[in-house]
């Protein structure tokens, strides 16, 4: 079960926050009234501001005006007058307060929570001292027009809250050097009179929100962050009613897009950042443009030619062609047009500088004799991005090899119109569509691009079906049995008989033996002291996870019990109608997420006990989904552990099928570590990371060596992560496991899975081991470390792909603490363990299967930085003692359920299977944790 994502469960505690908070403020106004108020303000300054005087009317205080109707405090004015102390928590009492102006003051200490005050319009906070700002601080000013809190330097850091929806209507957000961090929300869209937004000097970090193209800010200034914001600019094409942009002193990149639809910018501030690629017309051209800033940029192609009143700052850092406006030379012009194809990376901006082409230029090589290029070597360049087809251009190119990089789209027909092409190769990539005709003397090398010359058919996610091989055998089997049909002999047909009967034998001696065991576990049964007063009933089915839920269930179902279907390993059969009064007729408001084949819903039982229902939608219940339907339940039914996801049972309503599992009330760690600011999560801890992190490592570790049969999950990726309200977290989501194969044998199958998580070998061959499972964990780790994204296309093409970009990045060992997610911010200590961690997400993801290590290991490694956890009696039901089992027996079956390596095997001793070397060899030589310190 994959819950990929909730239904708004922000907007529910918005909610709740809001009535909490007006009940509060009802009560409150119930026993005061503004007098009382303003003389707490009063006793909370250092001094009296002139003319506030306990003995005359509040409404008489110079600054304060009043509604004479109702007498109650209209507006507050305490501008630049030289104030000290604190503002009391009781001014949000003032429930007619429209404006609170006590901005350019020395005030300081925790500000004080506004929430609920649906009149104030104005709120000036700005060049103070606070300290800290309260969680609820702006929730439900639903008037707010103006609000500035701009050079507050000593506040704690803090982010701005996602219930500031609710305040739809801003206009003026100021809010420069703040202590401001984390992702800018995107949100923006949602403000229809937003104008202002000043962000400038805080600790932002990630890309610009989509949401600026739809919202109506005219002035942003976002420059001189801590860290930098990063990606690309392009959402500024599309934000038409800008004046003022102020992007400088960042990290941006890529090149400056088009900005014809911004006809009103008149100040544009770039300098200091790293953007590429050469500057488009439209920028020169902007009609009401006065001023610009470019200096310590990578740009290239022309220098540019502004209009005479705009005044323009270039510097000498970029990589123009020329010091002069004018063209470049043809052929510089059309290396920079490949470059375009790539999203201008840095590292061609900071080589292909000058006005030649053939003059220092890496990658290409050039015809001394004509000064035409004629070789271009940009393999293994980790490039991004598509082919060019200004190649063709290159009249006189030989050989282009663009191997081993990360290229998608299709190769440009025109390619095959160049005369003098005599190597092409494009090896390694991610192509796909027709593939040209080229001349029969050119070299053309396309291994590794699995959909080139093919049609690109909606694949990611299915699988589980058997392979061609699988089938062709099959037919070939029964063409050959029926073209013999006819010399069956006497000896045939009786040995078939006497194999019959030894089967129907065999069948009868499984099913005694299978009742025998269930009637064993009916009565041989130690449960737990906490519930030893719920007796568990003659009859029911405890399930494989919490005993109750199947129980439960299975009480609640019509019909005999005894003449339920059962599966194997104690899951039951659940009537539909159960499943309909569980999640109240699978309402949309009990929608948890959505799978690859259906929705996923949340279900309460009578007693209280939470359910998830995941509901194949009869549309999609093609052989793909049956194939994943009977895929879980034939891995859920067979393994069992801590860390693993628990059936609980399964329906058959016609074309509908219906997965019923624990509930994991926390949702996915994909939405702990990339969406928790929507969803209103807390920012998960180091502690918390690695703990859970050792947790899938045990999951997986299972599924691989210690269960009863070897599984490969296939799809381990951080949505099909769940996670309890303790934060221990289960793998989830088993509709592409495949059965492991014996050995260092590998299996041959269709592709599937996620991009970013494939291992190199699956998705260039389509055969799996284990060790496809710890590539995808190696990344996981490394997201779990970054808070990045395996695939973010939100960022430049060469930081998009997160294991080839953070590989980059550990090459200079000391660069590790740049890209540490920024909300951890972490201690020494800390840091050595993110250290070990790093080290050992660079050996999971390592480019060759045999250099990767077992998942023993990283069990291994990741252990000692988790403090010993043990769990209580009652986190897992099924831990009841058979009282027929032999002592082997019983610690074999503890050490599975608890996670680690079997020590026993059946009544046997032998070694544990985590304990490997500490790095196996093989091992590519990275960074080491040692060098952190």
């Amino acid at each position: 079960m994959v819950v990929r994502s909730r239904k708004h469960p922000l907007m529910a505690t918005h909610k709740l926050l809001l009535l909490v908070n007006f009940l509060f403020t009802f009560i409150s106004l119930t026993f005061s009234d503004d007098a009382a108020v303003m003389s707490k303000f009063l006793a909370a300054l250092s001094k009296p501001p002139s003319g506030w005087d306990t003995s005359k009317s509040f409404c008489e205080w110079n600054k304060v005006t009043c509604d004479k109707s109702t007498n109650t405090v209209d507006s507050i004015n305490l501008d630049s007058q030289g104030l000290s102390g604190v503002l009391p928590s009781e001014l949000n009492q003032l429930s007619n307060l429209k404006t609170l102006s006590v901005q350019k003051n020395s005030l300081s200490g925790t500000l004080p929570s506004f929430a609920n005050m649906s009149n104030l319009a104005e709120l000036y906070l700005d060049n103070n001292g606070f300290t800290s700002v309260p969680q609820d601080f702006l929730l439900g000013l639903t008037s707010l027009h103006t609000f500035s809190i701009s050079e507050n330097g000593k506040l704690s850091p803090w982010q701005i809250p996602s219930y500031l929806i609710d305040s739809n209507n801003l206009a003026n957000v100021y809010a420069s050097n703040a202590s401001l961090f984390g992702v800018i929300p995107d949100f923006f869209d949602r403000f229809p009179n937003l104008q202002d937004l000043r962000l400038s000097y805080n600790n932002f970090t990630g890309s610009l929100p989509a949401t600026f193209g739809g919202s109506e800010i005219r002035n942003l200034w976002l420059n001189n962050q801590v860290k930098g914001l990063t990606g690309t600019i392009d959402v500024i094409s599309s934000m038409g009613q800008l004046s003022q942009v102020w992007l400088h002193a960042n990290s941006f990149t890529g090149p400056i897009p088009d900005l014809s639809k911004c006809e009103n910018i008149f100040d544009l501030q770039l300098r200091d950042n790293d953007f590429t690629g050469v500057i488009p017309d439209s920028a020169m051209n902007l009609p009401k443009l006065l001023n610009i800033s470019l200096q310590n940029n990578k740009l290239q192609g022309p220098m540019p030619r502004f209009k005479k009143e705009v005044h323009v700052e270039i510097g000498s850092t970029n990589s123009f062609c020329k010091d002069t406006p004018g063209p470049c030379d043809s052929q510089v012009m059309t290396l920079l047009a490949v470059a375009s194809g790539f999203g201008y990376p840095e590292s061609l901006a900071d080589s292909w500088k000058g006005n030649d082409a053939c003059n220092g230029w890496s990658h290409v090589s050039c015809d001394v004799s004509k000064k035409n290029v004629d070789v271009v070597t940009l393999g293994k360049q980790h490039l991004s991005g598509f082919i060019s087809p200004a190649f063709t251009n290159l009249t006189s190119l030989r050989n282009l090899l663009l191997n081993d990089n990360n290229l998608t789209g299709s190769i440009p027909e025109s390619l095959a119109t160049l005369l003098m092409l005599q190597t092409l190769d494009v090896s390694n990539n991610n192509l796909s569509g027709p593939v040209p005709l080229f001349r029969a003397n050119v070299k053309f090398i396309r291994d590794g691009n699995l959909l080139l010359g093919k049609n690109i058919s909606d694949g990611g996610g299915s699988g589980g079906s058997p392979g061609s091989g699988s089938s062709s055998s099959s037919d070939g089997g029964n063409s050959s049995g029926g073209s013999k049909g006819s010399s069956v002999s006497g000896g045939v047909i009786a040995g078939v008989v006497i194999s019959v009967a030894i089967f129907i034998l065999v069948v009868l001696y499984v099913s005694y033996k299978c009742y025998m065991k269930r009637q064993h576990k009916r009565f041989g049964r130690v449960e737990n002291p906490e519930r030893s007063n719920d007796m568990v009933k003659p009859g029911v089915v405890i399930g494989n996870g919490y005993a109750g839920v199947p129980s439960e269930l299975q009480s609640q179902s019509s019909g005999d019990h005894s003449e339920m279907p059962i599966f194997e390993g104690g899951n039951v059969a659940i009537s539909i109608q159960v499943l309909r009064q569980v999640t109240n007729n699978f309402s949309e408001e009990n929608i948890l997420g959505r799978g690859g084949f259906g929705v996923v819903y949340k279900g309460e039982l009578h007693d209280g006990t939470k359910i998830a229902v995941k509901r194949m939608e009869s549309g999609a219940m093609g052989t793909k989904g049956m194939n994943e339907f009977q895929a879980e339940i034939a891995v859920l039914t067979k393994v069992r552990h801590r860390h693993l996801v628990a059936l609980l049972g399964s329906c058959v309503n016609g074309n509908e099928r219906l997965l019923v599992y624990e509930y994991m009330p926390q949702g996915t760690l994909s939405q702990h570590l990339f969406e928790w600011q929507e969803h209103g999560y807390p920012i998960l801890t180091w502690k918390q990371r690695v703990t859970i992190a050792l947790d899938v490592a045990r999951g997986v570790e299972y599924l691989h060596s210690l269960a009863q049969t070897s599984f490969i999950h296939r799809d381990l990726k951080p949505s099909n992560i769940l996670l309890g309200d303790d934060m221990r977290a289960k793998v989830a989501d088993f509709g592409l496991v495949k059965n492991a194969p014996d050995g260092k044998y590998s299996v041959e199958t269709r592709l599937a899975g996620t991009f970013g998580y494939l291992a190199p070998e699956y998705a260039a061959t389509g055969r799996v081991t284990t060790k496809v499972d710890v590539y995808a964990f190696g990344v996981v780790l490394m997201e779990i470390i970054t808070g990045r994204k395996a695939l973010d296309e939100t960022l430049p093409d060469e930081r998009s792909h997160l294991v080839t970009w953070l590989r980059r990045v550990l090459v200079n060992k000391d660069n590790l603490r740049k890209a540490i997610d920024p909300t951890l911010d972490p201690d020494e200590e800390t840091y050595e363990s993110i250290c070990k961690v790093a080290e050992l997400a660079g050996h999971c993801t390592a480019r060759e299967p045999f250099q990767r290590p077992d998942m023993g290991h990283a069990v291994n490694v990741l252990a000692p930085l988790v403090e010993l956890w043990k769990p209580t009696r009652n986190e897992d039901e099924d831990s009841g003692i058979d009282l027929q089992m032999s002592l082997p027996q019983i610690l074999q079956r503890w050490q599975a359920d608890e996670g680690t390596s079997r020590m026993f095997d059946d009544i046997s001793f032998s070694q544990t299977q985590s304990s490997i070397p500490s790095k196996p060899s093989g091992f590519a030589d990275s960074f080491n944790s040692t060098d952190c310190r």
